[in-house]
């Protein structure tokens, strides 16, 4: 039997604007994992994108072009490496 191999979507550019710390401006998201007023994640293929801050509001979002645009006070931006498989995969790498 022959495996399913996955459609791989080419990623799309990825890149941030911020403007004093009250306005975000993102492409090459591909997904929003999760949003309140304090925290935002997002999938980006550079890995997920974690916006933490005060009063957070997604103002536009286009997936298929993978812009947003963010408002709040920006306090934080951080990244998790995408996953690279199991748990054996990544002791034995």
């Amino acid at each position: 039997m022959a495996k399913e191999e996955k459609l791989q979507v080419p990623a799309l550019p990825h890149g941030l604007r911020l403007e004093g710390r009250e306005r975000l401006s993102i492409t090459g998201v591909q997904d929003v994992s999760g949003f309140d007023e304090g925290t935002v994640l997002l999938e980006t293929g550079l890995g997920e994108l974690c916006i933490r801050g005060e009063g957070l509001h997604i103002e536009r979002i286009d997936l298929n072009t993978g812009a947003l645009e963010l408002h709040g006070r920006i306090r934080e931006l951080s990244y998790e490496e995408p996953a690279r498989g199991g748990l054996l995969s990544r002791l034995f790498s």
